[in-house]
This record gives structure tokens, C-alpha cells and sequence, in this order.
């Protein structure tokens, strides 16, 4: 075989290769033979012929499915493509959670949907430390996703306490915490972020309020309540 390469031009490539070739042609495979000159040789160069023969009859027979399947698999990546940029459209144009945020009097949904959307935010906990709460609080914190834990901290009141009550009975546990003393601002945590709150969630968009985003740490704010 070293003669073989070192007497033919067509091998130039392979002559100087410091590497072993990674596969011989059909033509190729047709020559061992007369280099290997043994028996087990000759029967192997001849299935490795019949498997190419077999592999280009395949090719052959099923040219039209190859070029269909080449054909889905181009139209799939377009079609990828266009949903991929049609999902960035629809979060460039869907509205943002923004760090500050104010409502005019009146405004009383546009508040109501931007802290819905904070709730739904939450991957972890919710935590909210208002005065004044009823139900209505409750379910507002039915918008939060599966597994997120919910705390209010607020004041006592008999009513509420029995809508809480009924509340647990049927659905995930909303958990609450007796204020130790009255607060002026009310607060929504979410995850690690802290939300200053211009009124009572209740009564956001009631009169003019805003919500601003805080740079204090959640764990700040929980422990100025003891």
C-alpha cells in the first residue's frame, strides 16, 4: 500500500497526510483488492461495494421524499423564524411592569390591572402590608401563580378574618400577620423587590396615588414591623 501511494500522483494528498483518511469512495474501495491481495480483503471490499451500491439505489428511489423532507425542514425554520418575531413584537407592544407608575383620580381599572400584574409577577412570595383590607385583597392574591406563597399583614378586623377563613378552606393559603402597631404607607413585596403603595389596594385609583418601585430590601421593611 506505501508503494502504491508513493508511485500514483492521484494519492499526492494522502503521501504528505499525517493523518489516516476518514473514507475511501466506492472507486476507491474498488482497488483494495488489488493491493490486498487476500481473500478476506476481496469479500470485504465487495459488501462495502454492494452497501454503496444499495445506499445510492436508496437515494435514487426516494430522491422526491429527501427533497420533501429538505423542503419541510427549510419551511420550518422560516416558519420558526416568523414566530420568533412575531413573539418580539407582541413583548415590545405588551405593557411593562414599570418601576414608578401614577394614576390619576378615577383611574381605577389601569390601577387595579397594573398591581394584578405584579401579583402574576411573582415566582416566590407576596407579601402585603396594608391598614385596610377585605376580600377584595383575596382575590387579588388568587391571581398568583402555583407555589407562590401570599402573607398580609394588616389589622385586625372580625370580618375579614372570617372571609379569610372561608377563603382557606377552598383555595391555596393565604397566610395573615397581626400588625404589632398602625402604619402610615402601605407596602407590596414581590419575590426580592419592594413596592411603595400610594393607597390601599382596595382603593387604588380611587384618588390620585402612584406606586413606585423601592431600592430597600424586603427583609429592611419586615423587620421595621416589629
Amino acid at each position: 500500500m506505501q508503494e502504491l501511494v508513493a508511485n500514483c500522483d492521484r494519492f499526492k494528498t494522502l503521501k504528505h497526510s499525517t493523518s489516516a483518511p476518514y473514507a475511501f469512495t466506492v472507486f476507491g474501495v474498488s482497488m483494495l483488492p488489488s493491493v490486498l491481495n487476500s481473500q478476506k480483503a476481496i469479500e470485504t471490499s465487495i459488501r462495502i461495494i454492494d452497501a454503496f451500491v444499495a445506499m445510492r439505489s436508496f437515494m435514487v428511489q426516494n430522491a422526491d421524499i429527501l427533497t420533501r423532507i429538505t423542503h419541510l425542514e427549510r419551511h420550518q425554520i422560516d416558519t420558526d423564524e416568523k414566530i420568533d418575531m412575531i413573539l418580539d413584537k407582541m413583548e415590545e407592544s405588551s405593557p411593562k411592569l414599570l418601576p414608578e407608575q401614577i394614576f390619576q383620580t378615577g383611574c381605577v381599572w389601569d390601577a387595579w390591572a397594573f398591581v394584578s400584574d405584579l401579583v402574576r409577577s411573582a415566582q416566590q412570595r407576596i407579601e402585603l402590608i396594608d391598614n385596610f383590607v377585605d376580600d377584595r385583597v383575596l382575590s387579588l392574591l388568587m391571581k398568583r401563580g402555583k407555589g407562590v406563597s401570599a402573607t398580609i399583614h394588616s389589622r385586625f378586623t372580625k370580618d375579614f378574618l372570617t372571609d379569610l377563613e372561608k377563603h382557606n378552606t377552598q383555595y391555596d393559603e393565604v397566610k395573615f400577620v397581626q400588625l404589632p402597631h398602625k402604619n402610615h404607607d402601605r407596602f407590596l413585596i414581590i419575590d426580592d423587590s419592594v413596592y411603595l403603595l400610594g393607597a390601599s389596594v382596595k382603593d387604588m385609583g380611587n384618588g390620585l396615588c402612584a406606586v413606585t418601585k423601592l431600592q430597600a430590601s424586603p427583609e429592611t421593611i419586615l423587620g421595621m414591623l416589629k
